[in-house]
């Protein structure tokens, strides 16, 4: 049985002489070992100037053997390089069946010393740790454009803004591909309320990602944002719409972001002038959102009850009145003016 397989990436082996051994070794592998039982055509995928094996994103299709040989000797060539990643999924009717990331784990200097600074990054109060750790996997290679990327958050740990984005841009300068410092810049640029620049970096992190991955939905969600900020309801409503209809699993990142979405696709629908649908969504939210748990349920209730009045339907003082009862000083103040 065939399954739809997604896999993008590169493995970097730095150097003319690591390069030739791994192409000698892969040459080998594949005859003796795969023969043409790979998601994708390998050889062609080599980089002799660049000494790297670049994987651009590429849709096919697999079986399990096939699938299983890919990773292996993905794996086997991870061994040798100096950095990189491959990401490579396989799905099945929009879910999930198999995935993989294959990045180097050997005993170079330059990986070891970044694999310790990514775990030094998760830990409260090793920011300096992990800073020394990503300042030596640079030093050892010079074109660890994921130690870059790293090292980039941990100066933003330490509001270190502009380091951060310096890091951010050189990550991006050696490997344009990957969206994690697209994200870092649109945050900083976020944070310095320069949110057109924000969104050109945020589009560039959703080009570089899948919707099968956390962060090409937090780029949306970050875009969003920036589209609200700048009252650009037109270019907001399509992402939220597409924000809305995901089916986001509990221990997703962007889980907690569901009713956030709702509420805003209902307010800039009524900003473009649809409140019926804008009142569609906040009946289905208001029915969806647990009253006791969430902060923003008397919103929903303000919001429904706009929605109400502006498409002629009758309730909305009903809505005003319990979310005042939440404390909602909105809903008191559209109370008094209803009077």
């Amino acid at each position: 049985m065939m399954f739809k397989t997604i896999v993008s990436g590169s493995l970097e082996f730095g150097n003319q002489k690591t390069y030739d051994k791994v192409f000698n070794m892969f040459l080998h592998r594949v005859e003796n070992y795969y023969k043409n039982d790979l998601f994708v055509e390998f050889e062609e995928s080599f980089d002799p100037e660049g000494f790297q094996l670049i994987i651009p994103r590429t849709v096919t299709e697999s079986s399990s053997k096939i699938w299983k040989n890919s990773i292996d000797l993905l794996e086997y060539l991870a061994q040798f390089a100096f950095a990189g990643r491959v990401i490579a999924w396989m799905v099945e009717s929009g879910k999930i069946i198999n995935e993989a990331t294959i990045e180097p784990k050997c005993d170079k200097v330059a990986v070891q010393a970044f694999l310790r600074g990514r775990a030094q990054l998760g830990e409260a109060g090793k920011e300096k740790e992990a800073l020394s750790s990503f300042d030596k996997a640079i030093a050892k290679y010079s074109r660890h454009a994921y130690a870059y990327e790293k090292r980039g958050y941990v100066k933003m740990q330490l509001e270190d803004f502009k380091g951060a984005a310096t890091d951010f841009k050189k990550s991006n300068a050696i490997n344009p591909n990957i969206p994690e410092p697209y994200v870092g810049l649109g945050k900083i640029k976020m944070m310095d309320k320069d949110y057109n620049n924000a969104v050109f970096d945020l589009t560039n992190a959703v080009k570089n990602s899948i919707p099968l991955m956390p962060i090409y939905w937090q780029a949306k969600r970050m875009k969003i944002q920036c589209h609200l900020e700048l009252k650009q309801y037109n270019e907001a409503i399509g992402d939220l719409k597409m924000f809305c209809n995901r089916k986001f699993n509990a221990d997703d990142p962007n889980y907690k972001y569901i009713d956030w979405a709702h509420f805003n696709y209902g307010k800039v629908l009524l900003e473009i002038g649809d409140s019926q649908k804008a009142l569609d969504v906040f009946n289905q939210s208001v029915e969806k959102t647990d009253k006791e748990k969430s902060d923003i349920y008397p919103d929903f209730l303000v919001y429904r009850g706009i929605a109400r009045k502006q498409s002629g339907k009758s309730g909305y003082k009903k809505d005003w009145t319990q979310a005042a009862e939440f404390g909602s000083k909105k809903a008191n103040e559209l109370l008094q003016v209803s009077d």
